[in-house]
């Protein structure tokens, strides 16, 4: 699903769901669909969805627009809609919910501390042995 936003500088953007196998990922893309950025993650299922999420990245001529937030926000939100568990491995999703969890939490959003095992996850994903 994309979802159309305006980045601090009021340019519009869109945010596209790419559902992978093994590794998923939310664009940010310009108004003439250049891609400018990624947030990537591993899709794991025991009892509840769970997103790992490991990496993210924006184009740095694009830094001081904010689209690391749009994309970590879009990533959240849909992450609530879906019942899925967030595991932040990534800096940047970690930084974002150890200062926004009441609202996530409040939110319905759930999401617990990566582990050594989730690690593993993403270096098997990778590496192309998921």
């Amino acid at each position: 699903m994309t979802q159309e936003l305006t980045d601090d500088t009021s340019a519009s953007v869109t945010v596209d769901l790419d559902l992978a196998s093994p590794i998923s990922c939310y664009t940010i893309r310009r108004a003439d669909k250049i891609p400018v950025g990624t947030a990537d993650f591993v899709v794991i299922s025991d009892v509840r969805e769970e997103r790992i999420f490991f990496h993210t990245e924006v184009c740095q001529v694009f830094d001081g627009r904010d689209l690391v937030e749009l994309l970590v926000c879009k990533a959240l939100t849909d992450s609530i809609r879906e019942n899925a568990t967030v595991v932040p491995l990534c800096p940047m999703f970690a930084r974002h919910l150890r200062v926004h969890s009441d609202k996530f939490s409040a939110s319905g959003g759930v999401f617990r501390q990566p582990t050594p095992d989730d690690i593993g996850v993403i270096t098997r994903a990778t590496l192309g042995e998921a």
